[in-house]
Formats: structure tokens, C-alpha cells, sequence
């Protein structure tokens, strides 16, 4: 499993750039640059959405992935060592992206 990084904010898994959901999906079928893709498990933080004190941050997790068109994509999971989810002020999936997504 990757050691994930994830620099979203907004987004209410994320806790000191660690993910807490447990696995991940990164959208980008058609994926030709990291701006394609998505973290599909993206869900805003707002003000009034409650956050399970429950959640461990975690730095490796399962990673699905959907840009078969990356180098680290073998059979539909993440085989990268470290990668990185980008997308400051994110609201939607759609505004963040695998940083670490590198074309075959």
C-alpha cells in the first residue's frame, strides 16, 4: 500500500495531511496529467458536518485506481510507493488530483 499524503483541507477525512477513510478511489480513466484525475472518497468539510473522533489518521492505505493510463496503476490499484492528493479549497471531488499520477 502507498503512503498517502493528502493536502485537502477541506476535505473531512483528512487530519495533519493523513487520510482517515481507511482506502481511497482515484478517479481519471481518461487521464492524460494529474489534472484528470480526482480523489473519488472526497467529502467536503463544513461547518455543520460532524467529524467521527473515531478516525485514526492513517499514512498507507488501499488505494483503487481508475488511471489505467499511469505508470502506478497495476490492475486497478496503486503500486506507487508514496503519492500525493492535491486540491486546496476544494468543495467537489473534481477539484482535487493525484499529484503523483505520471503517464506510462
Amino acid at each position: 500500500m502507498p503512503v498517502l499524503e493528502c493536502n485537502v483541507k477541506t476535505c473531512l477525512h483528512n487530519e495533519d495531511n493523513c487520510c482517515c477513510k481507511g482506502k481511497i478511489l482515484v478517479e481519471g480513466e481518461r487521464a492524460a496529467a494529474p489534472c484528470n484525475t480526482c480523489c473519488a472518497s472526497f467529502d467536503e468539510r463544513t461547518g455543520d458536518t460532524f467529524k467521527n473522533r473515531y478516525e485514526t489518521p492513517d499514512m498507507t492505505l488501499a488505494v483503487s485506481c481508475e488511471a489505467t493510463s499511469c505508470i502506478y496503476n497495476k490492475k486497478k490499484k496503486c503500486s506507487a510507493e508514496h503519492i500525493t492528493i492535491s486540491g486546496n479549497r476544494a468543495s467537489v471531488a473534481g477539484e482535487t488530483e493525484c499529484a503523483s499520477f505520471t503517464v506510462s
